[in-house]
């Protein structure tokens, strides 16, 4: 199953999920077909932030980022999607099938994989938000693992993200191994040399019979 491809500047009320889901006590979580240049504004301000260092964009102007993900958009093994809770940006997801992908040349990538990026709206006047985090990731594995049919997530966070990785073990995913990215440098694409540590989320442990 393919995720549909954004076609021309949409708000994100006008466009079709390809998940919704009601969480008892979070709230309607729909998760969208990034549009890169109606969603700029609000990406740039997520991605351009400390917090998301390890993100990679960092000091990238509102048009960069928009572009990367014009381009992102022009490929068939890679998806972004804006992820809403209760009509409000809550977090920006990308996936990627793994064999397509530079982690592909660091794993022995098994049928059914199925990376993902996730990173999250800063957290409001209110402050922390306790379970904001585990909501969303049981969203999205409902989404990829049941609703894709997919066996397996693999999320590759810098070594350095110590919070992202304790984050994904806490919500079941197992720790692979540590490896290194290597550099990408292409026309529409840069990347530099990344130390991963490498952690899988199979379909069984999330969703036990």
């Amino acid at each position: 199953m393919s995720e549909p491809r954004t076609t021309g500047d949409r708000t994100p009320a006008a466009r079709t999920p390809v998940h919704e889901q009601a969480v008892d006590g979070f709230g309607t979580v729909r998760v969208l077909p990034l549009d890169a240049h109606a969603d700029a504004d609000v990406v740039h301000r997520w991605v351009s932030e400390e917090r998301a260092a390890f993100w990679g964009m960092n000091g990238l102007t509102r048009d960069q980022v928009a572009e990367i993900y014009a381009h992102l958009d022009t490929l068939d093994s890679h998806h972004a999607f804006l992820v809403l809770r209760d009509g409000e940006p809550a977090a920006l997801l990308q996936t990627y099938e793994p064999a397509a992908d530079r982690v592909g040349e660091c794993y022995d990538v098994q049928p059914g994989d199925l990376g993902i990026h996730l990173l999250l709206a800063p957290a409001g006047p209110d402050g922390p938000r306790p379970g904001w985090t585990a909501a969303l990731i049981t969203v999205i594995a409902t989404h990829v693992l049941l609703g894709l049919g997919r066996r397996r997530i693999v999320v590759d966070p810098d070594v350095r993200n110590e919070k992202a990785i304790a984050r994904m073990l806490r919500q079941g995913f197992e720790k692979g191994p540590r490896v290194v990215l290597p550099e990408i440098d292409l026309p529409d694409v840069y990347l530099p040399q990344k130390q991963a540590q490498l952690a899988f989320l199979r379909r069984e442990v999330a969703f036990p019979a």
